[in-house]
C-alpha cells in the first residue's frame, strides 16, 4: 500500500473544524497575550527594576529576535514531525520562559526570561498558520480568519487592559503580567489534546540547524550594534567595522548553507518564487512598521502623556478595534471574492496613512487625532498580516506550506525585530539629547534624577518630570514617521503581487502526466500530509520514510 493510501481522504466539516480551531485559537491568544499584556505595564516594570531606555527595547527585541530566529525550524520540523505535538512543546516553553520571567529580580534576568520565552512564541505563531493551512482550504480560509481576526482583537484590546489592571493593582503587581498567561496556556494545552486531530508523516531528514544558527547569530549582531552605535561608540570606528564585518560574514554563509542544504530552513527555491518574495518584502515591512511603531504606544501614553497603565491599555481601544473590524470584514469578502491581492493592497496603504497621521503627534496632541491615526494602522494590519501569509498558502503545494509559511512570519518578525531596535534606539538617542537640552537650559545637573532611571517617573522631582515627559511624547512623532517610510515598501510590494484566484482545494494540482494519480486531482479530498508523503518519495526516487502515521492526533 502507498503512502498517499494509506492516509484515508477526509474532508473535516464546519464543525470539526471549528472543534480542532478551538484549541489553536487559544494558543494564538496566548502568543499574543504575552506581547501585549506586558506592553502597556513595562514602564512601570523597567521603573521598578530601574532598568534604562535601551533594556526597554531589549525586553521586546530579546522576545522577537529568539522568536524570528526559530520560526523557520518550527516551520520545517511542522512540515516532517508531527504538528499537534510540536504545539504542545511551543506551549511549554512559553510556559516556563513566562514563570521565569515572572520571578527577574533585575532587568538583565527579564530579558534573558524573555528570550527563552520567544521561542515558544515563535513555534506558536508559526504552527497555527502551518496546521491550519493543513485542514483549510485557502478559498475557505477567508471565513476562518475572521476568527483568528476576533481572536487577535481580543488579546491585543484585553492585554494591555489586563496588563495595565495588573500593574495598577498593589496586591498583583506586574510580575503577575507574567504569570497570567500561564493558567490559559495549560487550558489551550488539555483541549489541543482533546479537540485537535490531524494525520501525520516522519521522514528521516535532517534539519538544518546550521544555517538557522548562522541566521540568527547575524541577526542579533546587527541588532546589538544598532542598540550601542552612536552612543558607546561611533558610526565609524573598530566596534562597527567588527560587528557590521562580522554579521555580513555569518549571513554570507547562511545564504551558502541554505542554497546547499538538504532541507533548509527557508527554502531558496520557495523564497524566489514571485508571490512569496514580494509577501516577504511586504512582511518585512508591515513588521518593522507595526511592531517597531506600536510597541511605543505605550511609553508614548504613559511616559510622554501622564496616563496610567489602565489609561493607556484604554487608549489602544482604536488600533484594536481596527484590526478587528477590517480582519472579519475582509476575510468574509476574501472567501466570497477568492481574491486576496486588493484587500492586502488596501491594508498597506491605511498602515502607512496611520502612521503618517501618528507622526504629527507631540504631547499635546488631542487624543482624537491620535486614536484616528491609530485605528488606520489597526485597519491596515487587520487587512494585510494574515493575508500575506495566504496569498503564499495559495501558491505552493501542501508539502511545502509549513517552511514557505514560516518564512512568511520569520521575515515579518524579522522586520518587528529590526524595527523595535532601531526605532527604539533613534527614540532613545533622541529623548536623551532632548532631556539633557533641557535640563541644562533650566540650570539642572544633566543627570536628572541623579541615577534614577528616567521611566522611574515617581523617583523624580516634579520638574524633570515634566521635561521628561515632554521629551518623551515629542520624541516618539518622529519614530512614526520613519515607520511610515517604511511601509511605504509594503505598499510597493503588495501592487506588484500577481493577482491569483484562491484555490479550493488543500493542495495544488499535480504534475499533468500518467504517473499523477487520479484520485489526487480532487485536492479537496487530499489528506493534509498524504501529498506531502507522495511528493518526498517520488522527488527522492524511492527515498526510505517511516511509516505513515494515521493516528488521529496523539
Amino acid at each position: 500500500m502507498t503512502a498517499s493510501a494509506s492516509v484515508a481522504p477526509e474532508v473535516m466539516s464546519h464543525r470539526q473544524r471549528l472543534e480542532s480551531l478551538s484549541g489553536l485559537l487559544l494558543v494564538l491568544f496566548v502568543a499574543l497575550l504575552s506581547s501585549t499584556v506586558v506592553s502597556t505595564a513595562l514602564p512601570k516594570i523597567i521603573g521598578a527594576l530601574n532598568g534604562s531606555q535601551t533594556q526597554y527595547t531589549w525586553v521586546v527585541t530579546a522576545t522577537l529576535l529568539t522568536a524570528t530566529a526559530s520560526t523557520p525550524i518550527w516551520g520545517k520540523l511542522a512540515d516532517l514531525l508531527n504538528k499537534k505535538l510540536l504545539v504542545q512543546i511551543a506551549i511549554g516553553i512559553f510556559v516556563v520562559g513566562s514563570m521565569v520571567a515572572g520571578f527577574a529580580q533585575n532587568a538583565g534576568e527579564l530579558i534573558a526570561a524573555r528570550a527563552f520565552q520567544g521561542i515558544g512564541v515563535g513555534g506558536l505563531q508559526a504552527l497555527v498558520q502551518v496546521v491550519i493551512a493543513a485542514i483549510i482550504p485557502p478559498r475557505e480560509r477567508g471565513r476562518y480568519n475572521g476568527y483568528l481576526g476576533g481572536t487577535m482583537a481580543l488579546a491585543t484590546v484585553g492585554g494591555p487592559l489586563l496588563g495595565g489592571l495588573i500593574a495598577d493593582t498593589a496586591w498583583l503587581g506586574w510580575r503577575w503580567c507574567f504569570f497570567v498567561g500561564v493558567p490559559v496556556a495549560i487550558v489551550a494545552l488539555l483541549l489541543l489534546q482533546a479537540t485537535l486531530h490531524i494525520p501525520t508523516i516522519r521522514r528521516k531528514v535532517k534539519i538544518d540547524y546550521l544555517g538557522a544558527t548562522l541566521i540568527a547569530a547575524g541577526v542579533s549582531i546587527l541588532l546589538i550594534w544598532v542598540s550601542f552605535v552612536d552612543h558607546s561608540f561611533g558610526w565609524l570606528s573598530w566596534e562597527t567595522g567588527a560587528m557590521v564585518g562580522g554579521a555580513v560574514v555569518l549571513l554570507a554563509a547562511a545564504l551558502r548553507v541554505e542554497s546547499r542544504a538538504a532541507e533548509p530552513v527557508i527554502p531558496l527555491r520557495i523564497v524566489r518564487e514571485r508571490t512569496t518574495a514580494l509577501a516577504i518584502v511586504a512582511s518585512l515591512a508591515v513588521g518593522t512598521a507595526m511592531f517597531g511603531g506600536a510597541v511605543f504606544l505605550g511609553q508614548y501614553f504613559q511616559i510622554g502623556r501622564g496616563y496610567s497603565p489602565t489609561e493607556a491599555g484604554l487608549l489602544t481601544i482604536p488600533m484594536m478595534a481596527g484590526v478587528l473590524i477590517t480582519s472579519i470584514v475582509a476575510g468574509r469578502l476574501i472567501s466570497v471574492s477568492g481574491r486576496v491581492k486588493p484587500y492586502i493592497l488596501a491594508g498597506t496603504i491605511l498602515l502607512v496613512a496611520g502612521f503618517a497621521l501618528l507622526s504629527i503627534i507631540d504631547h499635546e496632541t488631542s487624543l482624537v487625532v491620535v486614536g484616528a491615526a491609530m485605528f488606520l494602522v489597526g485597519a491596515g494590519v487587520g487587512m494585510s498580516m494574515q493575508n500575506l501569509i495566504l496569498a503564499v498558502q495559495n501558491t505552493v503545494p501542501l508539502r511545502d506550506v509549513g517552511a514557505a509559511s514560516s518564512s512568511v512570519t520569520f521575515f515579518r518578525s524579522l522586520g518587528g525585530t529590526i524595527g523595535v531596535s532601531v526605532l527604539g534606539a533613534v527614540l532613545a538617542n533622541r529623548v536623551t539629547d532632548s532631556i539633557t537640552h533641557d535640563l541644562a537650559a533650566a540650570g539642572l545637573p544633566t543627570s536628572g534624577g541623579g541615577g534614577t532611571s528616567t521611566l522611574n517617573l515617581n523617583a523624580l522631582p516634579d520638574t524633570v518630570q515634566h521635561i521628561v515627559r515632554a521629551a518623551y511624547g515629542d520624541a516618539t512623532g518622529h519614530i512614526f514617521l520613519i515607520s511610515a517610510a517604511i511601509g511605504v515598501l509594503g505598499v510597493i510590494a503588495a501592487a506588484l503581487l500577481k493577482p491569483a484566484p484562491l484555490r479550493t482545494s488543500l493542495d495544488s494540482a499535480p504534475p499533468a502526466g500518467p504517473s499523477a494519480p487520479q484520485s489526487s486531482a480532487s485536492g479537496s479530498a487530499a489528506a493534509p500530509d498524504s501529498a506531502a508523503a507522495s511528493g518526498s518519495s517520488s522527488a527522492s526516487g524511492g527515498e526510505a520514510d517511516e511509516p505513515v502515521s494515521n493516528a488521529r492526533g496523539r
